[in-house]
């Protein structure tokens, strides 16, 4: 690690400061080039301790730029990871208030609910699929605290990967009834398809990134608890939302989500 704990505690305050008061930031790279690796994921978990100090729950967790349309997107090339809490959540078409948020955005994914834990090193798709309880449709809303949306990914990564809201809903499946790589999506915008996409965009299969995040948290002596809800990453680009919009998502099989934003 390269910044010492104050430094680490200080930019956690300050990232999630910018979350709550929904106010933007230059990228914490520019006045602090040296940060490193250890030092992005330092200052997640910061925040994370700060959300549980003031008794939030953390419900799961999310895998960030796992698409290439979403890695061209944001000019990254490896995928990242962050962390799901209960005050993210919003219910099955249910509001999202845009005065709480800076410049959201939405990702069309595949969840993920385990039914035993993972953990790494060694966890592949076929050890992914062992564990998982059901999959359903479910649409992240993204809000990078970085101004313009501009960032490297170890600003990102710092930032909870620009977690922000969530909601999955539809008609849950075993994933032995429905094949991952070629399920169908459609993302509709005010009753309008916008994107579409299969689960393959996602690193050839979206059980490939819950691999990559066991593997990721066994290497820091952490692991996915059994119940935990994952998101696999957007399928396609994120698409920028404002107040009066109405978002769907329909996955194949497995019915639809949807949210507005007021």
């Amino acid at each position: 690690m390269s910044l010492d704990q104050s430094t680490i505690d200080n930019l956690a305050a300050h990232l999630e400061t910018c979350e709550l008061e929904a106010r933007d930031t230059a990228k914490i790279t520019d006045e602090y080039p040296e940060m490193d690796w250890d030092d992005a994921y330092a200052i997640q978990d910061r925040i994370r301790q700060r959300k549980l100090a003031r008794g939030e729950r953390i419900v799961g967790f999310k895998a960030g730029l796992t698409s290439h349309a979403k890695m061209k997107q944001m000019g990254v090339a490896t995928p990242c990871f962050g962390f799901l809490a209960d005050s993210f959540a919003l219910p099955e078409g249910g509001e999202c208030k845009v005065s709480e948020l800076i410049h959201p955005k939405v990702e069309p994914e595949i969840a993920f609910v385990t039914r035993t834990a993972l953990q790494g090193p060694g966890c592949h798709i076929g050890t992914v699929l062992a564990a998982i309880d059901f999959v359903m449709p479910g649409i992240e809303v993204i809000d990078s605290r970085y101004r313009d949306f501009k960032f490297d990914l170890k600003s990102v990564v710092a930032d909870n990967t620009s977690a922000v809201r969530f909601v999955v809903g539809g008609r849950p499946l075993p994933v032995a009834e429905v094949d991952l790589r070629t399920v169908g999506i459609v993302l509709e915008k005010n009753g309008q398809p916008v994107l579409f996409g299969a689960g393959a965009a996602v690193l050839g299969h979206p059980a490939a990134a819950i691999a990559m995040l066991a593997n990721h948290l066994g290497a820091r002596g952490e692991h996915i608890p059994a119940g935990s809800l994952i998101l696999s990453g957007g399928i396609t680009e994120a698409v920028a939302v404002q107040a009066g919009d109405a978002i769907t998502l329909r996955v194949q099989g497995m019915g639809s989500v949807g949210l507005r934003f007021v």
